[in-house]
């Protein structure tokens, strides 16, 4: 048999408040989180001014270069050679994306 209005409408009040309940739950579960979440979008805006300023003043960023390297000789190999191991790992990793290896099992089949 069918349900009356009374009976459905006391239904949906039953489910709207469990509803609530799982999204107040949800938030306070989910809040560190969403911390995690919002340090990590301060990073990336971060990077982000780092590489426009990196564009807007390449002169000012090779005069820094240049003194570190003047000066701190062993320090500047060091980073030169952990940036080179960074990027050729990026670029492995690049390469190595499921696209790429779709790509080439389609030359292969």
């Amino acid at each position: 048999m069918g349900k009356t209005h009374t009976e459905l409408a006391y239904e949906r009040g039953r489910l709207l408040e469990r509803i609530q309940y799982q999204r107040s739950l949800l938030a306070r579960e989910c809040a560190p989180l969403q911390r995690v979440a919002q340090k990590g979008d301060h990073l990336a805006g971060l990077a982000a001014e780092l590489l426009a300023f990196a564009r807007q003043n390449p002169l000012t960023l090779g005069a820094v270069a240049a003194v570190v390297l003047v000066f701190k000789p062993r320090m500047a190999w060091r980073m030169a050679k952990r940036g080179f191991f960074l990027w050729r790992g990026w670029r492995m990793v690049q390469q190595w994306q499921p696209g790429t290896l779709m790509q080439l099992l389609r030359r292969f089949i």
